[in-house]
């Protein structure tokens, strides 16, 4: 019994002893393992690398809060910047999402094109300074404008589409004496063309402008599709006093047209005729001294004619227009030239047929010189552009009118006043 426990006790010592070993040797190993651990990571520590795992996360490009400008692309960073020159403002800052290397490229590039090709920049921009940033996302552009036109002058700018909507635009503008018209258009009209569409547009309405202006034309840029124009005017008198002249001739052939008065239409025209022969005086001393169309001299004006009452040929032929357009009658200045000198009268249409009309030369050598005449008739004292004007050959004459000693002589009492011919 003794042996059986003795050798129980003894196994059970073992046992325990070998847990203990067991244990010993865990521990030993444990600890071999958190030193292999430390060194190696002060090693990597003294050798300068330090490792660190984290989540990566893809950073979303935090767009501008609204009212900034924020763009993308080329095309969005013009038209930004063109937008701001048509609100005159004068600097702004440009967030642009630039996903190249070549951003200054693009900048460079945007402002030639602004200041030298695109119409409203060549216009009304004298200098653009662009200063781009690089941020993480984007570029910021501080941008500063400066300006050679006022935001007056850009919000005038109209677009023309036809010579017609131009010629319009023109006379709305000189019949009140402005000083600018500004035009947008692809028409690809040149500076001479518009001045002669001034000088039409002028002839065509004495009763409206009262004198032809100095005109000045630019065009913005000098290439490309699409231009701006600007039409300046200039006068020797002072604005107020053209409009108040524009006033007065206004006045002057609503009332007195309304007095020339004949049964038929050429009795109308005759009566016109002798009308203004009566009322004005050649100007010989303004004759000699003006040596080109549409002069700013008022012997050359309607109203110089009507309401002044001395005038040269042109002023003759501009009050007759203005008279006869009150009238009804489809009438035209003519621009030429008479014995060589600088001289201007009428084209009248009567029944049909188109026929010159000198009411100066009426005045200076008889109403039958220069009344109801032919091409044919005028040609050997006149000269003018023949290839550009109507055709006079009508048949008509003085001697054809009725009623026409009573016209050309109202106080005599023998004339009755008859008259046979028809309208």
């Amino acid at each position: 019994m003794k042996n059986s426990l003795m050798t129980g006790k003894m196994m059970t010592g073992k046992v325990m002893a070998g847990k203990k070993r067991r244990k010993k040797i865990l521990t030993v190993f444990v600890v071999i393992i958190i030193c292999i651990i430390a060194l190696s990571g002060c090693e990597r520590i003294i050798e300068g690398y330090m490792e660190s795992i984290s989540e990566h996360r893809i950073t979303t490009p935090v767009r501008p809060p609204t009212g900034q400008i924020s763009v993308t692309d080329y095309n969005e960073f013009t038209a930004a910047i063109l937008r701001l020159i048509m609100e005159h403002e004068t600097s702004s800052l440009i967030l642009f999402y630039h996903d190249g290397d070549d951003v200054q490229a693009e900048i460079d590039r945007a402002r030639n094109e602004i200041l030298n090709e695109h119409p409203i920049g060549a216009f009304a921009v004298a200098d653009l300074i662009l200063n781009p940033t690089r941020i993480v996302t984007h570029y910021e552009i501080d941008l500063e404008i400066e300006y050679k036109r006022t935001k007056e002058q850009l919000d005038s700018i109209v677009t023309a589409s036809s010579a017609q909507f131009m010629q319009s635009r023109l006379l709305d503008v000189m019949s009140v004496n402005g000083e600018e018209v500004i035009f947008r258009s692809a028409l690809q009209i040149t500076e001479e063309e518009i001045t002669e569409l001034v000088r039409d547009t002028y002839y065509q309405n004495p009763r409206k402008i009262v004198m032809l202006p100095i005109v000045t034309v630019e065009i913005f840029p000098e290439q490309g599709v699409e231009k701006i124009y600007l039409v300046q005017f200039g006068y020797t008198e002072s604005l107020s006093m053209l409009r108040h002249i524009g006033e007065l001739l206004e006045l002057y052939v609503s009332e007195n047209s309304g007095l020339l008065t004949g049964d038929t239409y050429s009795e109308v025209i005759l009566s016109l005729t002798v009308s203004l022969m009566d009322s004005t005086t050649f100007n010989e001393g303004a004759a000699r001294t003006i040596h080109s169309h549409g002069t700013q001299n008022f012997a050359a004006t309607a109203y110089g004619a009507l309401i002044r009452g001395n005038a040269v040929g042109e002023g003759f032929a501009m009050a007759f227009k203005a008279l006869a357009d009150e009238l009804g009658f489809d009438c035209y200045v003519v621009l030429g030239y008479y014995d060589g000198m600088v001289h201007a009268w009428n084209i009248v249409s009567l029944y049909g047929d188109y026929y010159h009309i000198d009411v100066a030369m009426c005045d200076l050598r008889g109403i039958e010189f220069a009344f109801l005449k032919t091409d044919e008739d005028f040609e050997e004292m006149y000269s003018w552009d023949r290839e550009n004007t109507v055709k006079c050959k009508g048949e008509l004459t003085l001697d054809d009118i009725p009623n026409r000693d009573a016209i050309l002589n109202p106080h005599n009492p023998d004339n009755n006043g008859d008259s046979n011919e028809e309208d």
